[in-house]
């Protein structure tokens, strides 16, 4: 049988997820391999051949793949960015050094906190003359030179990596284009990132710390996406940030948008599953290191360009994620004041927890999830057996530290790590301004589902959802995605004062742009989309508000709706608005964007049958499995469970890449879709 696959391939920091879609039969083929840290492209190609092999197909079958990449981030996170260059305009030298006046946590930490370390160091900053004003004329004359100069000394210290930010290049990008033709001819083995280019709007200091970054990651994100492009014959995209994708040969000329890739997909592979019952929820992607959380509205994950990755302000569209170290090889430790604590830090995929058998010293979450019996004694199927006597025998040694026994020690890591993701919900909703009550879960990943069911008790959440095969939901994910780029022009001005027509040839550049770029990606005018949207505030304010802006023309009915729109939102996040007072508060208009947006045919969410209502015939099993205390546990295959099976806990459903440990006092019910909905007590489910 000859097959046509899209492939999905999601790798992450324990495990590498993959899923196949038959683009002819529907069907899809799922499997997971461990990571390789050391060389991502390894997972990468392991990924690939294995789902082949399920698949029956060779790799001439492959018509199209598409990737979730850590390698950005991992780079940021640990701080690996090499010896880096920044070229900036002559006088603001100090302008990194000098960064915001903000204190992490608020002013009372100011007394202890260290300022970190600047992402470039003042010795390797260069400055050249030249000045444009906000509005982009030029008041000095690029100062060619100077700029010769500089370029000339990067290359004789080796540093070949440079990120270029001029003062208001954002309204007029000419200097920093002359600047690239000097590097160009004086050092062109460099890597050049340019802010007129990568984040085009005001606000110079993460203007900058933004093209740094980006200037950081290329080289390894051109050099990584060059093998990969060599293991399959297909073209490959790569998850963005922003909740799109974009061919490879495209990312690596802005490398910045994939700080999110992974935890992108997931978000947007949960928000496709659960749309047709739950438009609107919270997700939660539970790996090896981490657990990312995010809110879907309307069907859609929201959007930020506030985020941060690691200490590194990233000003780019990103799906608004919140991430905490509380995956399943999140360490248990105990602080210098004998106090539990579990992760950040973490056990990975080498040498990852005890129970791996590979030379783990430190007892994970996963360690406790074992010796408590709450997950099986192998995981894959049985690819990964588990020593769990090792994993019980580090968590007593743990314990006699602390005063307790071994179980109980287990426990209260697992309650911890469970306030650890309530946390990280909290952030992501109440202090968005929403309630996180309104919200159902949809938990998954590896570990994800493990600690749904504490979860709904701790935050009162309506139900919670695990839908099929959740720990290859983030590659799945990749395979819902539409190609999307993002543009941005600041154009600062008070609403009675922008001219209409400015605005329309604003928004009509932008547009142009995505058009291109659409092009270059294989979209027919015909199957080409763009989204307006808007960022105004109060003047005065020193935030501004994001808000959809209407199709059709930019003209005063336009203006006017944008602004309405405007004082909705700021109501809704803030409790209040100057609607009716704009003499006193004038609405200001600051950065005007247009995403382009390329369609792709996503897989249909299939029906399945109902079963005969007897979940009976999915028991394999009864183990002893500790909850409040040790209780027999009915143990039930998932791929045997059918639409309309109810289970009450205590219980525990197992498949290939996770583990639903169903507490006592919970009801799941199978939908007609395959997702598990999970319910306290005898709520509707």
């Amino acid at each position: 049988m000859t097959r046509r696959l899209r492939i999905g391939i999601d790798t992450g920091g324990t495990f590498t997820d993959v899923v196949a879609l038959d683009e002819d039969t529907g069907e899809l083929f799922t499997t997971k391999t461990p990571s390789t840290p050391a060389d991502p492209a390894e997972g990468f190609a392991d990924a690939a051949r294995k789902v082949l092999g399920l698949a029956g197909a060779e790799v001439s079958a492959v018509a199209e793949a598409a990737h979730g990449t850590t390698v950005a981030t991992n780079r940021l996170l640990e701080d690996r960015l090499g010896d880096l260059g920044f070229i900036t305009t002559e006088g603001f030298e100090f302008l990194l050094e000098i960064a915001r006046q903000s204190v992490p946590d608020g002013y009372g930490n100011s007394y202890f906190w260290v300022k970190p370390p600047r992402i470039v160091p003042v010795h390797r900053v260069r400055t050249v003359g030249g000045r444009l004003d906000h509005t982009g004329a030029e008041l000095r004359p690029f100062d060619e030179d100077a700029a010769v100069a500089a370029a000339r000394w990067f290359r004789e210290q080796g540093i070949a990596a440079i990120g270029v930010c001029f003062l208001h290049s954002y309204a007029n990008p000419a200097h920093e284009l002359r600047m690239r033709e000097v590097l160009a001819r004086e050092h062109p083995d460099a890597a050049v990132s340019l802010s007129c280019e990568v984040l085009r709007e005001y606000r110079e200091y993460e203007r900058s710390v933004t093209t740094l970054v980006d200037a950081a990651v290329k080289p390894a994100m051109s050099g990584y996406l060059a093998r990969l492009s060599g293991l399959l014959p297909a073209p490959l995209r790569v998850m963005k940030s922003n909740g799109g994708v974009l061919s490879a040969e495209e990312v690596v000329h802005q490398p910045i948008s994939t700080v999110l890739s992974g935890p992108a997909a997931g978000a947007l592979g949960a928000a496709y599953v659960a749309a047709p019952a739950y438009p609107s929820v919270v997700t939660l992607d539970g790996g090896g290191t981490s657990t990312d959380v995010a809110v879907v509205l309307d069907g859609e994950p929201t959007l930020t360009t506030e985020g941060a990755v690691g200490r590194h302000p990233v000003k780019i569209p990103m799906i608004d994620i919140v991430t905490v170290g509380a995956g399943g090889g999140s360490v248990a430790w105990i602080s210098p004041e004998g106090t539990l604590k579990v992760g950040p830090r973490s056990a990975g995929a080498d040498p990852g927890p005890l129970c791996y058998g590979r030379g783990g010293t430190e007892p994970t979450v996963t360690d406790a999830h074992a010796a408590l019996g709450r997950i099986p004694p192998h995981l894959l199927g049985g690819e990964i057996p588990l020593d769990v006597a090792a994993a019980r025998a580090g968590l007593e040694a743990l314990g006699a530290k602390l005063g307790l026994s071994g179980g109980r020690a287990a426990a209260g890591i697992l309650e911890i790590a469970a306030w650890n993701q309530a946390n990280a919900i909290r952030q992501i909703t109440v202090r968005r301004g929403l309630d996180v009550r309104d919200f159902p879960l949809v938990a998954f990943g590896g570990s994800g589902p493990l600690l749904s069911c504490r979860l709904l008790d701790v935050l009162g959440l309506p139900a919670a959802v695990i839908p099929a095969d959740p720990g290859s939901l983030s590659a799945f994910g990749l395979l819902t995605v539409d190609v999307r780029n993002d543009y941005v022009r600041t154009r600062v001005a008070r609403d009675g004062e922008l001219d209409p027509a400015v605005l329309a040839a604003d928004y009509a550049e932008l547009e142009g742009r995505a058009a291109d770029a659409l092009e270059r990606e294989g979209f027919p005018a015909g199957r080409r989309r763009f989204a307006r949207s808007a960022d105004l505030r109060y003047h005065g304010q020193a935030f501004e508000v994001r808000v959809a802006a209407p199709d059709g023309p930019v003209d005063d009915a336009f203006r006017a709706e944008v602004v309405r729109r405007f004082h909705d939102a700021h109501e809704a996040l803030y409790g209040y608005c100057h609607r009716g007072d704009t003499a006193r508060h004038p609405v200001e208009w600051v950065n005007l964007r247009v995403t382009g947006i390329g369609p792709i045919t996503r897989p249909r969410l299939r029906g399945l049958p109902p079963g005969d209502g007897n979940p009976e015939r999915a028991r394999t099993g009864v183990r002893d499995v500790r909850f409040d205390d040790w209780t027999p546990t009915p143990v039930y295959a998932r791929d045997r469970l059918a639409p309309g099976d109810v289970l009450r806990g205590p219980a525990v459903v197992e498949e290939f890449g996770s583990t639903l440990p169903l507490h006592p006092g919970f009801r799941a019910r199978v939908d007609p879709h395959g997702n598990i909905v999970i319910t306290k007590g005898e709520q509707a489910a």
